[in-house]
C-alpha cells in the first residue's frame, strides 16, 4: 500500500525538478535574438526611440531628458518594476515626459519583454 503512495510522489517531485529546470533555464538564457531586438526596438527612431531622450552605449545623437540607461541590474534589480515603467510610466510618475509605450500600444508587448532584456545588458 505504501510503495504507489511514494511511488506517485517520486514521479511528482521528478515532474516538477524537470519543469523548474526548464523554467529557470529559459530565464536565464534569453536568447542573443532577444536581446538583439530589444536593441533594435529601443534604437529604432520610429520604434521604441530610446534615443531620443536617454543616453545609450553605443547610440548616435542620444537625448538628454531622460536618465542616461547605464547600470540597468542595479538600479532595478526587479525586472518586473522597469518593464512597469517602460509600459505606462504615468501609474508612478503622472508627469513624466515619457510615453507609455503598452498602454498606447505604441510597440508590442513583446518588444517591451525584449527591451528589458536588452537595458539588462547595460
Amino acid at each position: 500500500m505504501r510503495k504507489p503512495l511514494y511511488r506517485s510522489i517520486h514521479v511528482v517531485l521528478i515532474l516538477v525538478f524537470a519543469a523548474s529546470v526548464f523554467i529557470m533555464t529559459s530565464a536565464v538564457f534569453a536568447d542573443g535574438s532577444t536581446v538583439e531586438n530589444g536593441k533594435k526596438v529601443a534604437f529604432d527612431r520610429k520604434a521604441g526611440n530610446c534615443l531620443s531622450c536617454h543616453l545609450i552605449e553605443g547610440g548616435e545623437a542620444p537625448g538628454n531628458l531622460g536618465p542616461p540607461l547605464i547600470a540597468m541590474k542595479a538600479r532595478f534589480p526587479d525586472r518586473q518594476r522597469l518593464r512597469d515603467i517602460i509600459w505606462d510610466i504615468t501609474t508612478s510618475r503622472p508627469e513624466a515626459l515619457m510615453p507609455p509605450f503598452g498602454r498606447h500600444k505604441i510597440i508590442s508587448e513583446q518588444d517591451i519583454d525584449d527591451i528589458v532584456e536588452y537595458m539588462y545588458t547595460l
